[in-house]
């Protein structure tokens, strides 16, 4: 396994920063919202993009081992 570049890591911190930011909106949206179906989709969202920022998290610890600890 290959070490992730600079721009490889700020991409996925990039993405990281807007699912978290995603699922605080979808939470934002079940906590005003009346309508069921808003709710249960905005819910089911917010899973969704957990996984995703999981995923993500997964990706950076699992490649940290192999982390150049200089300049390349």
């Amino acid at each position: 396994m290959q070490p992730m570049t600079a721009k490889e890591l700020e991409y996925i911190v990039d993405s990281m920063s807007n699912e978290d930011l995603l699922m605080k909106q979808c939470a934002a949206v079940v906590s005003v919202s009346t309508h069921p179906a808003i709710r249960n989709c905005c819910s089911s969202m917010i899973n969704m993009h957990q996984q995703h920022y999981d995923s993500m998290m997964h990706a950076l610890t699992h490649h940290q081992g192999i982390a150049p600890t200089g300049p390349q």
